[in-house]
């Protein structure tokens, strides 16, 4: 860790609860990992129980090597780290909504959203409700997700610093707003990945610009962040790809490509620190603000790709859940 730590070790009471979408591996698992052991209660909503169930036994036994070794203070003290799963496919809209089902009847609280999960795919995929798959799993399923939890997290915002996090990337400087051609249905090989990647973590963004309005005398906190160039399996379809390979063998050798802890850092920055309730800024890397495009910052484009996402989503929320992302209080 050294010098690079950037996020405070703050104790955070048990009660005190989070989901972390993709916790299983990546940026997800060091966010789920290091918030844990300060001492949160973690929901870790992940596809595989299997890699979610691994992912725990891992945390808890890095945990223990830590606290036995006393290098690190600020470490809770238990026998192990309060770790749920929860299964969760955000390449489907219905198990998106059955995670929230589910979770309203466990009973828990929420107070801490982080949007991390998040796919590149080489050529065009449609998913079973007919999108392009980094469009639903990378922003339409986390914006229904988000829509769907806000009300039981609006209603604790008067007494609890709530936030959302969501994990986006400098890609979304490298592509344009196109509402025209947002849901990819060209020839596969006339298919830009890199393109389209950009395009979703663009829209991450324009998502927190439009909540952060429509939120804003509610104690929310939304925000985005760009965790790094991070070496993790999320490139795993490009593994036979050679400009892939030298790509990351070239940013490797200067030192670009990061390990997910570093990745995460700024991600648990923005859901732990209580300097960061209300942040003033929207957009976050390397823990300081970090200023997004243009383009993510266009107030026209925000609010017609709002419009669009609400049209495209509308069988999926009901009234009053509408009502709530407009800015009304829940019922």
């Amino acid at each position: 860790m050294g010098g690079k730590q950037s996020f405070p070790m703050v104790q955070i009471p048990k009660g005190r609860t989070f989901v972390v979408t993709g916790a299983s591996r990546g940026i997800g698992y060091e966010t789920t990992k290091w918030i844990a052991m300060m001492g949160g209660t973690v929901v870790m909503a992940c596809r595989s129980q299997d890699a979610a169930v691994q992912a725990m036994r891992r945390m808890n036994k890095e945990y223990k090597e830590l606290k036995s070794r006393g290098e690190t203070p600020g470490l809770v003290d238990v026998e192990e780290l309060s770790l749920y799963f929860m299964p969760l496919d955000l390449s489907s809209l219905q198990s998106t909504k059955e995670f929230v089902h589910t979770y309203r009847e466990s009973g828990r609280p929420l107070h801490v959203l982080v949007c991390n999960a998040g796919v590149v795919k080489a050529i065009p995929e449609k998913t079973d409700d007919g999108f392009e798959s980094m469009l639903q799993v990378n922003y339409l399923s986390h914006f229904l997700l988000v829509g769907l939890l806000l009300p039981m997290m609006k209603n604790a915002a008067a007494d609890d610093d709530i936030r959302v996090v969501m994990v986006s990337s400098d890609a979304h400087r490298m592509c344009k707003f196109d509402l025209e051609t947002i849901d990819y249905s060209g020839e596969p090989e006339k298919f830009g990945y890199f393109d389209y990647y950009g395009r979703s973590k663009l829209y991450q963004i324009m998502q927190a610009h439009c909540l952060r309005r429509r939120l804003r005398n509610t104690g929310i906190t939304v925000s985005a962040v760009h965790p790094g160039m991070v070496e993790t399996d999320i490139g795993r379809e490009f593994l036979d790809n050679k400009m892939w390979q030298l790509f990351v063998s070239f940013n490797r050798l200067i030192g670009m490509l990061q390990c997910p802890y570093d990745g995460a850092r700024t991600v648990i920055d923005l859901a732990v620190n209580p300097a960061l309730q209300g942040a003033p800024a929207v957009y976050y890397k390397n823990c300081s603000p970090g200023g997004s495009s243009a383009a993510a910052r266009n107030e026209v484009h925000q609010e017609a790709l709002w419009t669009w996402t609400m049209e495209t989503l509308k069988d999926h929320f009901k009234e009053d859940e509408v009502y709530c992302l407009e800015g009304a209080d829940p019922v």
